[in-house]
């Protein structure tokens, strides 16, 4: 047996509403189940949950989604679909309109930052973004 490992995401009443927002955002995503207490979705084929908690407890950037990205295309789709409504951060990081925290990093970075002769660059750029911009690590 094999067993499945999935989030459940408390909301204090708006697990469908986000349920909805993602599905709009995400190819490939969908609800599977709805009922007052739970909504079953998937984003790109990835189970999740959302639960009708209540009030009790709150989103933090301690739990965040990291969205990989191949482009710069990529990286302004997610950060104005999911940024819409909520709070950009620095470095890549978002709080959604809901409160759940998004890091939409490009693929690249990994890339630029073991190279020990250019990463404290990479850093330096990184640091003073809010969305990242490929070229500008690029060129740090």
């Amino acid at each position: 047996m094999q067993n499945q490992i999935y989030p459940c995401l408390w909301f204090d009443g708006q697990a469908k509403e986000a349920a909805d927002f993602y599905c709009t955002i995400f190819k490939d995503s969908k609800i599977t189940t709805d009922s007052p207490m739970v909504v079953n979705f998937e984003i790109n084929g990835k189970k999740f949950m959302g639960l009708n908690g209540g009030p009790k407890y709150k989103f933090s950037p301690a739990t965040s989604f990291v969205i990989e990205c191949e482009t710069q295309e990529e990286i302004d789709f997610y950060w104005e679909k999911l940024g819409t409504g909520g709070k950009y951060n620095q470095c890549g990081w978002l709080d959604d309109q809901f409160g759940v925290s998004w890091q939409i990093v490009p693929k690249i970075l990994k890339e630029l930052m073991s190279n020990p002769e250019r990463s404290e660059k990479v850093v330096e750029a990184f640091l003073k973004m809010s969305k990242f911009e490929i070229q500008k690590l690029i060129d740090a």
